[in-house]
């Protein structure tokens, strides 16, 4: 039996939002457009050359219910909490934060060298674990292996598997894939996803030919756009003069109802109501 080729369902170009104390970001996913691609909750990418774009930060704030990832590309994120955790995510690292049943944290971002830019997803836990004990995965730049393939393309495994080498974000529910892909002029990409699982690329430099079928034409898709793939096992993109640079992210549905509030997602409205007075009468951390 063939592979069966991932096609795209939709491109999402993202909006311009304000976060936080007054971060600018581009959000694909938590929009009108695109609300939710289970597992996956909220994507954003922020960048800039303007320190004034993201030097307001992310004071202390909570969250309950939801797996938060941040890949640094450039500049640093310092960040601590009230269970005594700090530090510092700086370029190529990635943070992987299970809220579990709460957390309150701050993420304060400052640039290196004149430079801020990365990435930050939301992925929901089931209803089994969403009051689990919160925890931290810090991943140092220097631990995420990178496979180079014979044609030149290159990808960082920030978590799964490729050709063999397993990414160092494990134990995770939904059995996420996290790839950071980039393919040289005039080369392609032909990589497995599991069938079945919900994925799609945040194509954030160049331009790539998204494969759609057997002799089909393909479909352009540039930068910054997010590609929302639909189901098989195998994904193709080439790339024309220019290279292409994108995220290849996949994981496991969930198929649970969610209920959100701001930094909140539940299963019912009457977790949040209760998120709400845990965090009123103080017993939200503990």
């Amino acid at each position: 039996m063939g592979s069966q080729l991932r096609a795209l369902t939709e491109v999402i170009e993202p909006l311009i939002v304000m976060e936080g104390a007054g971060v600018r970001l581009k959000r694909s996913i938590a929009t009108a457009r695109l609300d939710y691609l289970d597992p996956f909750l909220l994507f954003d990418h922020f960048g800039s050359d303007d320190p004034a774009d993201y030097l307001p930060g992310f004071p202390m704030h909570p969250h309950r219910g939801i797996e938060t990832v941040t890949y640094m590309l450039a500049g640093e994120v310092d960040h601590r909490d009230t269970l005594g955790n700090a530090g510092t995510v700086g370029p190529g690292d990635v943070q992987w934060m299970t809220s579990g049943h709460g957390i309150m944290h701050e993420e304060m971002p400052r640039p290196r060298d004149g430079m801020m830019g990365g990435f930050q997803l939301w992925v929901n836990l089931p209803a089994r674990l969403k009051m689990t004990v919160p925890r931290y995965q810090d991943v140092p730049a220097a631990t995420i292996p990178e496979v180079v393939r014979d044609g030149g393309e290159r990808l960082r495994v920030v978590a799964g598997e490729v050709d063999g080498v397993r990414g160092p974000v494990k134990e995770i529910y939904a059995d996420p894939s996290y790839f950071d892909v980039t393919v040289p002029a005039g080369g392609s990409l032909r990589q497995p996803i599991t069938l079945g699982h919900a994925a799609f690329a945040y194509v954030f430099e160049g331009e790539g030919l998204f494969e759609t079928g057997p002799g089909g034409p393909g479909r352009a898709v540039g930068s910054p756009r997010l590609a929302v793939l639909g189901d098989g096992d195998e994904l193709v993109v080439r790339a024309g003069e220019q290279p292409v640079r994108f995220l290849l992210v996949s994981g496991k549905p969930l198929g649970e109802p969610i209920a959100r509030y701001g930094p909140f997602v539940m299963n019912t409205r009457e977790e949040i109501e209760q998120a709400l007075r845990d965090l009123r009468d103080g017993s939200f951390v503990y």
